[in-house]
């Protein structure tokens, strides 16, 4: 048998499995080799280091769990695909606990096979592609804030920071829900002043109205039902550092009221206490909330507002600072491995094209639980685009046609197109310059004539390839002695343009480059349509 760079490895004690399957893998072009039990097929992976195995889950000796586990030592680059003739949840959950790629029930539909096949190939030579991997970006050094992005709208939040840290100012942080809002909060204090006292989050939104009072001021002993003993709350227990009201536009106005005293005098009451104790501490607050609408509606307090937004800092939405995923799915892998002892430290080029996409609604939170299911899915190293949430390829298609959508009516306005989604309708009329081209040549309903008449008025239906494309060589050359290729694109574009109706973004469709692309070939080319 021809050597193929892909090798199948069947390991099964029925002889009739192994001669079907290799009948339907060969005719793929694929090597099989085969094994008759799991001790023989764990020597010849060791020997072999096949691409694919088939592993049988019954046979003989070993199972083909075990056999499973001691191939992931024998030979770890092999993907395993487990064969059963059972498809119980218990076989399903084994199998790709051990690491099998995938399982497939006996007997086979053939058409599911090779579709099977074909993915755990692909699969695995993506993961062995030295060519297809984005690079490392980060250092540990290079994170140690916690927050990541070199962008020029996480270095202004940064900037911002900086120039706070050192002061006593409530500031208030505004973004959208899993932008780091709480990150920015640390990193403030970490470079305060208070740096050396508690820092402590407190989540506004997370505890019932009847009990947040009791959370941040504290509570004396019999003061309400099931208050048993005294306790101090956020304030005293932040005594000379730092406390984070995290959502504050969920607070009620009671608590406002209270929120105000505590920051205007640096006082606080105990619930059910008569005194009063002063407590020094530095209050930042953030909302995902529009508070000034909110103070329009009544619902948060005016005098407040303006206190806790001394000065304000955005946290940006992922989808505005896409500039920073690469480093932000650096950074979020190298902290799974850490925290969570994934393997999983790399992540492949078209993986990555497709996270850049997608709007990300849920923010950084979202990517990072992304990563943190696709490294769990992943059979080794490097993240795949196979093992990103089908949820998240649906919903960037999705993304995809409302972007479509949302910009036709821009495009109208503008004159550019009638319909993004309308194809082109060839004109009718074809301009074709012929240059000099002394003879005249009849194809089926084509007349083209000598150099006198450069149009013709009837659509090419029968000319062949080569023909159409010796007639464009030859009026190129008749044009110029050198940049061919250069004058080649210019007429190309030009007549794209003009089958378009100027409409750049069919335009660029038709020649297979970017809006931005044509648009510098116009500007270069100094096309007028």
């Amino acid at each position: 048998m021809k050597k193929t760079e892909t090798t199948v490895l069947i390991i099964d004690d029925d002889a009739e499995i192994r001669y079907s399957l290799d009948r339907v893998l060969a005719a793929q072009s694929l090597q099989v080799i085969s094994a008759d039990s799991g001790e023989q097929g764990i020597e010849t992976a060791k020997a072999e280091k096949p691409t694919l195995i088939f592993l049988d889950n019954r046979m003989g000796g070993i199972s083909g769990i075990e056999t499973l586990q001691h191939l992931r030592t024998a030979s770890p680059q092999s993907l395993v695909i487990l064969m059963t003739a059972y498809g119980t949840a218990q076989t399903a959950i084994e199998a790709m606990k051990h690491g099998a790629f995938d399982y497939v029930l006996k007997p086979f539909d053939l058409a599911k096979l090779k579709e099977l096949v074909s993915k755990a190939i692909k699969a695995s030579k993506d993961s062995l592609s030295t060519e297809d991997v984005y690079e490392h970006l980060l250092n540990s050094s290079d994170y140690a804030e916690g927050i990541v992005g070199s962008g020029e709208k996480m270095q202004q939040v940064l900037k911002q920071v900086g120039q706070v840290a050192a002061s006593e100012a409530t500031v208030m942080i505004t973004g959208e829900s899993g932008t780091g809002k709480e990150l920015v909060a640390r990193c403030i204090h970490r470079h305060s002043h208070h740096s050396a006292a508690p820092f402590h989050a407190v989540n506004c939104a997370a505890i019932p109205e009847n009990l947040i009072e009791s959370e941040l001021f504290g509570h004396e002993k019999g003061s309400f039902t099931g208050a048993t003993e005294a306790k101090a709350g956020q304030f005293e227990l932040c005594h000379g550092g730092t406390l984070f009201l995290d959502e504050i536009g969920d607070m009620q106005l009671p608590t406002q009221t209270k929120i105000l005293r505590a920051i205007q005098e640096g006082e606080i009451q105990r619930v059910g206490a008569t005194k009063l104790k002063k407590v020094d501490v530095r209050l930042l607050a953030a909302t995902h909330k529009d508070l000034e609408a909110m103070v329009q509606e009544k619902t948060f307090r005016e005098d407040l507002y303006y206190r806790l937004n001394v000065v304000r800092i955005k946290t940006p939405a992922l989808r505005e600072r896409m500039e920073d995923l690469p480093e932000l799915v650096d950074f979020m892998l190298q902290r799974l491995n850490q925290e969570k002892s994934t393997v999983t430290a790399e992540i492949s080029k078209e993986a990555m094209d497709l996270l850049s996409k997608f709007s990300w609604p849920g923010n950084v939170r979202e990517l990072e639980n992304v990563l943190h299911s696709a490294s769990v899915v992943s059979k080794g190293k490097r993240i795949l685009s196979k093992d990103l949430p089908d949820t998240l390829i649906s919903d960037i298609e999705k993304d995809q046609r409302i972007k479509d959508e949302d910009l036709e009516p821009l495009l109208q306005e503008k004159g550019e197109t009638k319909s993004i989604h309308a194809e082109a309708k060839p004109p009718s009329i074809v301009n074709l310059p012929l240059g000099n081209i002394d003879q005249q040549v009849n194809f089926g309903e084509i007349n083209l004539k000598n150099e006198h008449e450069d149009s013709i008025s009837t659509a090419p239906s029968s000319i062949s390839s080569d023909e159409g494309f010796d007639i464009a060589y030859a009026h190129a050359r008749k044009k110029t002695d050198r940049n061919l290729i250069e004058t080649v694109e210019k007429e190309i574009i030009q007549r794209a343009l003009k089958e378009c109706g100027g409409n750049q973004v069919k335009a660029s469709s038709l020649l297979g480059i970017t809006r931005a692309t044509l648009r510098k070939r116009i500007d270069v080319f100094e096309i007028r349509y």
